[in-house]
């Protein structure tokens, strides 16, 4: 019975929503860490945080991953949302730390903002493929 549900789950979401799923409960854990127990050294982030609160990027990055994660849901074409929501909640994080970087104030800024550019290479990548064709059932009459 479990094996069903899983491989019925697997169908309905098929891969695009798979990666919708993770990378959006990904993003909701990162949020939800930043609001409870914000990493120590913030430096490379000096430059978000001139905008706005750590606790409000914080709420972003949820409500990124929510988006996400109600896309993975939806029929291909339709899951859009999460494709673009997923890559551009990345983009402020990784200026902050190139900026941050470049002026500076955090040697490492450079490096943080390749990784959170590869994080989200995958997702982009997944955004251009199609759901393969399911295979057709045949009943044996």
């Amino acid at each position: 019975m479990p094996r069903r549900v899983v491989r019925r789950l697997g169908r309905t979401l098929g891969r695009r929503g798979a990666i919708l799923l993770s990378y959006g409960a990904v993003w909701s854990l990162y949020g939800f860490a930043q609001i409870t127990s914000p990493q120590p050294d913030q430096r490379g982030l000096q430059p978000l945080l001139e905008l706005m609160s750590l606790t409000v990027w914080g709420w972003l990055w949820v409500a990124t991953g929510l988006v996400a994660i109600v896309s993975a849901w939806m029929p291909q074409g339709r899951d859009w949302p999460g494709f673009l929501a997923l890559p551009l909640m990345v983009l402020p994080w990784m200026a902050s730390y190139l900026g941050a970087w470049v002026a500076g104030d955090f040697p490492r800024g450079w490096v943080a903002a390749l990784v959170w550019a590869v994080i989200a290479v995958p997702v982009l990548v997944v955004a251009g493929w199609r759901e393969p064709p399911r295979m057709k059932r045949v009943s044996n009459a």
